[in-house]
């Protein structure tokens, strides 16, 4: 299938078709919000729904408008939680360049430094932009870098210390905004699909 943009007409108002990717936040983690993403992704075939990972990642090819989206995907979750709805083009824009590129190399052996890289994807845009790049909790020692902030997404690297998660829930008060974190390597498997789709 091809990536499109359509619009549904009803009582002048138009309404927004287009294939999506869903981020759930804080679903089994520890012991909480517990779910079974891949059965979700089953219960929603009509929407062609694909399942990536268990943390409640979801890649949407059909054109699908956000609202219906949203509802049909609350109503199998037996708790609340935010949803973060993307449209798929704004996914394929973020990965077709690498962001990290203009970073010291990053490496994950085992004789070097270990950093991930992450997307923290926001609810919606914050209204106002901290300066970047910003380390956490210092630039001399920093646990957590935010290099950037594109559209929805959150961009940066952290260490894999404990101490390390405690700063990446910091950036909800940071920006004002809920947040769900992903690793950048599950942003590239999401737009792969996505890319995928718009070859068929």
């Amino acid at each position: 299938m091809v990536l499109s943009t359509s619009y549904f007409l009803f009582s002048n108002f138009y309404f927004l078709l287009v294939p999506s990717v869903v981020f759930l936040r804080a679903v089994n983690v520890g012991g909480t919000n517990r779910c079974q993403p891949a059965l979700i992704a089953k219960e929603l075939a009509q929407f062609g729904v694909v399942n990536i990972g268990a943390v409640g990642t979801f890649v949407v090819p059909k054109d699908v408008s956000e609202s219906t989206l949203r509802a049909a995907i609350a109503k199998k979750l037996p708790f609340k939680c935010e949803i973060m709805i993307c449209p798929a083009r704004d996914v394929i824009k973020l990965t077709s360049k690498d962001p990290f590129s203009h970073e010291p190399p990053v490496r994950l052996g085992p004789s070097g430094p270990k950093i991930t890289r992450f997307v923290s994807v926001l609810h919606k845009r914050p209204r106002a932009l901290p300066a970047l790049p910003l380390n956490l909790p210092s630039d001399d020692d920093w646990l957590l870098k935010i290099i950037a902030i594109q559209d929805q997404f959150v961009l940066g690297l952290y260490r894999r210390e404990m101490k390390a998660i405690s700063y990446l829930g910091k950036i909800e008060k940071l920006l004002g905004v809920a947040a769900t974190t992903r690793n950048w390597n599950t942003i590239e498997k999401v737009a792969k699909i996505l890319r995928q789709d718009s070859q068929d």
